[in-house]
Order: C-alpha cells, then sequence, then structure tokens
C-alpha cells in the first residue's frame, strides 16, 4: 500500500542527512586512555602545523570562512550555539559525522579516526581515537536526543572483534544511530567478504546503521591533482555498497542498512540500470544471473529505500529532478553543516529555489521522511521542532496543487520498460 504522505502546508519536517561536529583536538585528551596520550600529544602537535601550513597555502580563504562565520562554527562543539544554527536553517533534525572542521582539519577526532580512519596503520591507535570521539558525542547527542542523531565510528579493518564490542557498548545510547567504517579497506580484506559478518550481523541486531562517507580515495595516485581526486573520490565512497550488495550481505543479515554519504547521486541510476539489466533481464541473465544465484533476492535497485540509502547532502537541481530514477525512496538531502561546501548558513535560499518545481510529497520524502524511515527517528519530537522553525511548501514558493504522479517511480526507472523486467510494486512504488 501506498504511504499516505502529508500535503497540506504544515512545515516539512526536515532532517539534515549529513553534518559535522568535534572537539578541537586537544580537547579530546580527557575522553582518552591515558596509554595514548603520549601519542595524542605529538597528534595534536602535528594537526597544529597542518594548520599553519594550510594558513601558508590558503591562509586568506581561511580568515574569511572563520572570520565570517565565527559564531556558527562554534557550533561544532557546542549544542547551544549548534541548535541557533540549525533552527536559523530550518533543521529539525541531523545526522552527525565526525570532523567537524573540513578547512583546517582542527576539530578531528585524535589519530585521525574519523573521515581517514584508513589510513591510520596501528590499531591501537585506530581504536583509541575513535572510542574517544564515540564517548563525546554519546554525551553531545544526549542534550537533544530527538534532533541529534549521532554516527559513531568503527574502524573494523584494523579489528572486527574490537567492533562488534563497541557495538553492542553503543547499542540502545540516546542519539547514536549509527556507525561509520573507514571508506577504504587498504590492505585488510574487502567488505564483501566472509571477514566482517559478525560485525553486519552485529549492527542489523542493534539498528545501527553502516555508513562510508566521502573524504578518502587513492591519494598516493594524485600527488597535487586535487582534480583527479575529485574526479574519482565518488567511487571510493560507494565501492562499499556494491560489495556488500553483490556479496548477498542485506539477504544473510535481515534488518542491515548501510548508507552512503556525501558523494551525491548522479552516480545512482546508471549503475542501478546497468545492475538490473545484467542480473534481471535480457540475453545477459543466462550468462551472469546464474552466478549470483543464492545471493541476491531482489533485483539490485529494490534494495534502496529499504536496505540501502543516499545520504546526497545538498542535491544538485539535476540530482532533484532525477529522483525517481535515482531512488525516491532512498535519497536524503543534508546541509553539511558546518562544512563550507554545504548549503549552510544559506540554506533557506537554496531550498525556496530548489524545489519549487518539486511535489510535496516528493520534497516531505527528499528532506526528512527517508531519513526519519532509515535511522527510526522519533518523529514526535521532531515534529514538535518542525512546527516551531521548519518551513512550509508556501514558504518554497511551491504549488499546493501539483502531485506526484502515480507511474513516477515506473517512468523513472525507464529500464524495466525496455528490457522487459517485471515490476513487483505499485505503479509510483511510493
Amino acid at each position: 500500500m501506498a504511504q499516505q504522505i502529508n500535503t497540506s502546508n504544515d512545515p516539512y519536517i526536515i532532517v539534515s542527512s549529513d553534518s559535522h561536529a568535534g572537539l578541537q583536538c586537544e580537547e579530546y585528551r580527557p575522553y582518552l586512555d591515558s596509554s595514548v596520550h603520549k601519542e595524542f600529544d605529538e597528534y595534536v602537535n602535528e594537526r597544529h602545523e597542518n594548520r599553519r601550513l594550510t594558513e601558508e597555502i590558503n591562509g586568506e580563504y581561511v580568515e574569511e570562512w572563520e572570520s565570517t562565520n565565527a559564531e556558527g562554527l562554534r557550533g561544532a562543539y557546542d549544542p547551544e550555539v549548534r541548535d541557533k544554527e540549525l533552527d536559523a536553517d530550518g533543521i529539525s533534525g541531523e545526522i552527525i559525522f565526525a570532523d567537524g572542521d573540513a578547512v583546517t582539519g582542527m576539530e578531528s577526532p585524535p589519530f585521525g579516526a574519523g573521515l581517514a580512519a584508513g589510513q591510520i596503520t596501528d590499531p591501537r591507535l585506530a581504536f583509541a581515537g575513535a572510542k574517544a570521539h564515540n564517548r563525546w558525542l554519546e554525551e553531545f547527542c544526549a542534550t537533544s536526543p530527538a534532533r541529534r542523531a549521532g554516527v559513531a565510528l568503527l574502524p573494523i579493518t584494523h579489528g572486527v572483534d574490537e567492533a562488534v564490542k563497541e557495538v553492542e557498548a553503543l547499542a540502545g545510547k540516546p542519539g547514536i544511530k549509527g556507525v561509520m567504517i573507514p571508506t577504504l579497506w587498504h590492505e585488510a580484506s574487502p567488505y564483501g567478504s566472509d571477514h566482517y559478518d559478525k560485525f553486519w550481523a552485529a549492527c542489523a541486531e542493534t539498528g545501527l546503521v553502516v555508513h562510508t562517507h566521502s573524504g578518502e580515495a587513492d591519494f598516493p595516485s594524485y600527488g597535487e591533482n586535487i582534480a583527479m581526486y575529485v574526479s574519482e573520490v565518488a567511487f571510493w565512497t560507494h565501492r562499499a555498497l556494491w560489495q556488500l550488495l553483490f556479496s548477498g550481505k542485506f539477504d544473510k543479515f535481515p534488518g542491515l542498512k548501510y548508507c552512503v554519504v556525501e558523494c551525491g547521486s548522479w552516480w545512482v541510476g546508471d549503475l542501478l540500470w546497468k545492475a538490473d539489466v545484467n542480473f534481471g533481464a535480457s540475453w545477459k541473465i543466462k550468462k551472469m544471473s546464474s552466478r549470483m544465484k543464492g545471493l541476491l533476492t531482489k533485483l539490485p535497485s529494490e534494495y534502496f529505500g529499504e536496505s540501502v540509502f543516499i545520504g546526497a547532502s545538498t542535491m544538485s537541481r539535476y540530482e532533484i529532478r532525477e529522483r525517481d530514477r535515482n531512488g525516491i525512496d532512498a535519497l536524503m538531502w543534508g546541509t553539511d553543516y558546518p562544512h563550507p561546501e554545504g548549503s549552510w548558513p544559506n540554506t533557506a535560499e537554496r531550498l525556496e529555489t530548489d524545489f519549487q518545481n518539486v511535489s510535496i510529497e516528493d520534497t516531505r520524502r527528499l528532506l526528512g521522511l527517508n531519513a526519519i524511515t532509515c535511522y527510526n527517528l522519533d518523529t514526535d519530537g521532531l515534529r514538535e521542532v518542525a512546527d516551531r522553525i521548519g518551513p512550509t511548501p508556501e514558504g518554497l514558493n511551491q504549488n499546493s496543487e501539483l502531485r506526484t504522479s502515480p507511474t513516477a517511480k515506473r517512468d523513472g526507472r525507464w529500464w524495466f520498460d525496455e528490457y522487459g523486467i517485471e515490476w513487483k510494486g505499485s505503479e509510483s512504488g511510493h
């Protein structure tokens, strides 16, 4: 049965699928085990040296960004400031990742245990840094558990058993709704192997959503060439998705959810088209799909919105237009606060322009309902906030009479008809 969605002028519940928080690096010391304090002091010195070099190379930008947004940037670690910034942006709730400072790296977890955790070589430091951030994150999210959904750090490539223990310790903690694993596994076992199965099982059992987040890539191949990095970083970020999907982990561990964050959604539709065709239709089925027997029980696209979600951050207008092809039930909008590449502090202006020609039903899905489904969030608590600060459809310059076509999803997934693939859902699939 299709989900009935409120099409009135009630305020939108907006849940940012991508935001960041973290202490200034030296402030993590009380959350660390004393056994690593010596290494931590060295790490802090390295971070300050990194900032010095960043200021030498790009000092004018750093000064402008930090001076213009001085108060709002404090929201990376100050919950009162953060709530004011969220209110001003119309954001009711958020999914919170590590590494609050994307400009100079001064608010990164100890030893780089955040977005670049795969590069750590010492398992002891990897887990020490991750656990320190998790301890702080638990406290931070507890200041408003309905509004803050924290994503804890779990460097599974450095020890599966240790990671499972941390999952069990985090389960049920107020505000902790997911875990982030290293984007790259480097020399460790790939995520599609059986090596990590007890970890996927633990996440499925506890309901903690597994994430990879854009940031790390094959840095040795790029040198100083930023264009190469930007062109390829999305691939490295969503590579784990195909490892999990095509190794059958979502069937093996019912309830397992995975979300790929901050690499957009522009790549999704074409890959789903090819994956569905390769393993669900055309002459290739006899050659290729037989080799997937026992691994997949559905077409690849049918996992999206149930097991797989996309934290697409500040989606481009193109991505919003392609929402049905890319997965209207899986896509989640976000601000990337307080990173400069996101919509903060100009979120209101983005929403007022980018969603003008989108139906209220689809807007509610993209801005909040999909995230509520993915993370099992407190709808009543979020509604209370939204009634106070959320923008309305009228405020987003939307046409109250515009409705989602009953065939929208099937029209977007054009390959079902073109390749004769059986359509199993309702016409719209919504």
